[in-house]
């Protein structure tokens, strides 16, 4: 008998499951709402202009060659990289109390975020979001996280942030325990905290002694303004708090398969740096050694070149202004078609997602009759739909809010 006959099948990722049955379906109609990747008007991938002329500079550059990275990655990079969340004039920089290593993409960051806090702060306790990307839970489970709970976020029945409900469960973390906090354009729901609800997060923390860790997968992508999509974190570091910051470019700079990401370390004295970067290296060098060079260059590049840089800035703004778009075209077709309930939640949400409030049986109608792939928990996203696919969509959220028992409608209150 083979040593693996007893290995069992795991369970399908969800969201890869659904574009490959989206790839598999015949049906001319059909519409894949559920990989988070930014899509064009025309449904099709999009690479950002300046991302194709810096990858021709880089391929051009004879100097550019192929040897290892140091295991904590591009310097440039990363130094690029935590300016921009912490921002040009950060304090904790300037004291040479903040710095950058270089992870693969922003799920890198996490694991080697979470390999540091259980292994050398021997934290054991973590909170996150009900719902949350639900990679968050695996993560931190496969590091040994073994006390790890959720906090109340998501108001099923007013379609918002249960914020009461958050600070309540906040308040019951024991000292030291980890937060995983949204930086921004929270995944899946959409929905963040107002400034003023971030500064009572901040206080309840503070009192608690729970220690934040910001995932920040959206950041200038969400709203078109990256200072204005750092705000929390940025706030967070003038309270003085230590932290830990989980950066991706896949979405901001449609690096998907390039996978570049940083971990940005804030702490309260830079005395400190030597040894945590240390431990750190030693992490990343028993885990994947050192980082890929290509996405760190494209991103190191943009972000260095002013001019770049700029053209950076136009093109996220391009990419959020067309996702501000399909809320409001989507929210008003729904409306004029007369779907039961309200649907403002829609146009309230940021970036890239949007948590309809669909249910189960709503998202199982909508894929077996209308050839629409969603996830189960009838999270969307916004970058699928388009001009060309818009009006279809929303006639059959329609049908599904209104086909009877067995799909119940997803915005009445009172369920």
């Amino acid at each position: 008998m083979s040593i693996y006959a007893k290995v069992e099948k795991g369970p399908a990722i969800e969201v890869f499951a659904l574009t490959q049955a989206f790839k598999d379906d015949s049906n001319q109609n059909k519409v894949n709402l559920s990989v988070g990747a930014y899509r064009t008007d025309s449904g099709a991938p999009w690479v950002l202009p300046v991302v194709r002329k810096t990858e021709i500079k880089i391929a051009s550059d004879e100097a550019v060659n192929h040897e290892y990275l140091p295991v904590t990655g591009l310097e440039t990079f990363t130094s690029a990289a935590t300016e921009l969340v912490l921002g040009a004039d950060s304090i904790a920089i300037k004291e040479n109390r903040a710095f950058g290593v270089q992870t693969i993409s922003g799920t890198g960051a996490l694991r080697v975020a979470a390999e540091f806090l259980h292994t050398q702060l021997n934290r054991n306790v973590v909170f996150y979001s009900n719902p949350t990307w639900e990679n968050h839970h695996k993560i931190f489970a496969d590091t040994g996280f073994t006390s790890l709970y959720s906090y109340r976020y998501w108001d099923q029945g007013k379609r918002q942030l249960d914020f009461k409900g958050m600070l309540a469960d906040l308040d019951q973390a024991p000292p030291g325990a980890v937060i995983i906090l949204h930086a921004c354009a929270h995944n899946p729901t959409g929905i963040d905290p107002t400034q003023e609800q971030w500064k009572e997060i901040a206080d309840l923390m503070e009192h608690k002694k729970l220690f934040p860790l910001f995932d920040s997968a959206y950041q200038g992508f969400a709203s078109g303004d990256p200072d204005r999509d750092a705000w929390a974190v940025r706030y967070f570091v003038s309270r003085g708090f230590e932290l830990l910051t989980c950066q991706s470019f896949a979405k901001n700079f449609g690096l998907y398969c390039e996978r570049a990401g940083n971990l940005t370390v804030v702490q309260q004295h830079a005395s400190t740096k030597p040894a945590v970067h240390s431990q750190l290296t030693l992490i990343i060098r028993g885990m994947y050694s050192n980082p890929p060079a290509y996405g760190a260059r494209i991103v190191s590049t943009v972000l260095n070149t002013p001019e770049l840089r700029q053209e950076w800035m136009d093109c996220i703004k391009q990419m959020s202004s067309r996702i501000r778009e399909m809320r409001a075209l989507l929210r008003d077709k729904l409306v004029a078609l007369g779907t039961p309930g309200n649907w403002d939640h829609i146009v309230n949400q940021i970036g890239m997602f949007s948590y309809t409030g669909l249910n189960e049986n709503q998202v199982r109608y909508l894929i077996k009759e209308y050839h629409i792939y969603l996830l189960k928990t009838g999270r969307i996203n916004m970058c699928g739909l388009n001009t060309g696919n818009i009006e279809y969509v929303a006639k059959a959220i329609n049908a599904a809010a209104t086909a009877g028992s067995n799909v119940s409608c997803p915005c009445d209150n009172k369920l």
